[in-house]
């Protein structure tokens, strides 16, 4: 592997817990992950109210995360989305607020910190010379080691331009000549959820970004209206270890459900690890097993279709309550992941982890 590998919590939704995250300092470390970047959409105060104070018992447990990512080896990093701050201009007083955020995120001492301006509006003529001129001013004033910014048109996908309005011309190419080369750029791909990545594709991304892409992996997550009635748990596939030549670094953005999300994530590192010899099936069998129990592992197994393709709108009121049935003997574990699993999984089934339009408008 040529680069680091590590995970993003970026999804709209309902966040982790703060004890899922701390699990996963541990977690990371222990499978030879690099780094966990905080980044939830469900944190108004690194969105729309980012220009508010930190209540100050948010405030301590970040501090807290943060530590324990350090303590496990593990790179801390800030996903910060000052919503739409190009709109306005960029003088004394939205510099005060940005530098707040900048001192705040200095104290926490973080490693890496990523300033996302997706998801917003775009189809302004000197979008790309505001967004550098706020990004680079940033960079200037954090102690992170290293600054990641997601531009608004992160990805070749179509639909940004229907969401967000016309992309600039040369915008990419323009924000790839302006920044400062030391700040890194997401990307998602060819889609916003590529089911594959090639070399060819990223070197092509990287000629038109002026820097190696920093890549923002959307599986397994399952956020939003079109991907939360399903659970991505098959092992990865179409990410061949040799794309990690052409990468700053790989983040995988999980599903809402943290225990079972380790599942497809530790098929990640296995793909890269393994190369030609991979099989995601075997790789599933393998990692279902290690993040649950042999038993579980089966029934998650056999489910697979039902969980991955069908989804929960197909499954009818008895399949729900049957499958349900399944896994409930599962919560009588002591507190684990296997248990853990088992209540996403009933959860899920319930419709808790449902994400409307609304939802991620509000976000």
């Amino acid at each position: 592997m040529t680069c680091k590998l590590g995970v993003i919590e970026g999804f709209y939704g309902e966040p982790w817990s703060w004890g899922a995250r701390t699990d996963y300092a541990g977690f990371l470390r222990k499978h030879g992950f690099s780094f966990y970047v905080y980044a939830p959409k469900g944190d108004p105060y690194l969105r729309r109210k980012w220009r508010e104070p930190y209540p100050k018992a948010i405030e301590e447990k970040l501090t807290k995360l943060a530590g324990q990512c350090h303590s496990a080896g593990i790179e801390f990093g800030v996903g910060f989305s000052p919503h739409e701050v190009y709109l306005s201009e960029f003088g004394l007083e939205t510099k005060r607020l940005l530098q707040a955020r900048i001192d705040l995120f200095n104290r926490l001492r973080v490693n890496k910190l990523g300033i996302l301006m997706d998801d917003m509006k775009g189809d302004l003529p000197d979008l790309a010379e505001k967004q550098v001129e706020i990004v680079n001013w940033m960079a200037a004033r954090t102690s992170a080691k290293q600054v990641v910014f997601c531009p608004t048109y992160y990805s070749d996908d179509p639909v940004l331009e229907k969401l967000f309005g016309r992309m600039p011309e040369g915008y990419l190419g323009r924000l790839g000549k302006a920044m400062d080369p030391k700040v890194s750029m997401f990307w998602t791909g060819e889609l916003v959820c590529s089911k594959a990545y090639t070399p060819e594709h990223l070197k092509s991304a990287a000629e038109r970004l002026g820097r190696k892409p920093f890549l923002w992996d959307n599986y397994p997550v399952n956020d939003g209206p079109r991907m939360c009635p399903f659970l991505h748990l098959r092992g990865v596939s179409g990410r061949p270890p040799e794309i990690g030549a052409w990468l700053e670094g790989h983040a995988a953005n999980p599903m809402n459900q943290a225990a079972l999300s380790k599942i497809p994530l530790l098929t990640l590192q296995e793909s890269y690890l393994k190369g030609a010899a991979y099989d995601p099936v075997k790789a599933f069998r393998k990692a279902a097993r290690m993040v649950t129990c042999h038993d579980m592992a089966e029934l998650l197994e056999r489910d697979l279709e039902a969980f991955c393709d069908r989804g929960l709108d197909a499954l009818s009121a008895e399949e729900k309550s049957a499958l349900k049935d399944d896994y409930a003997p599962f919560l009588e574990e002591h507190e684990n992941d296997t248990a853990r699993a088992a209540r996403e999984v009933i959860d899920w089934l319930a419709g808790r982890y449902a994400v409307s339009r609304e939802m991620i408008i509000a976000q």
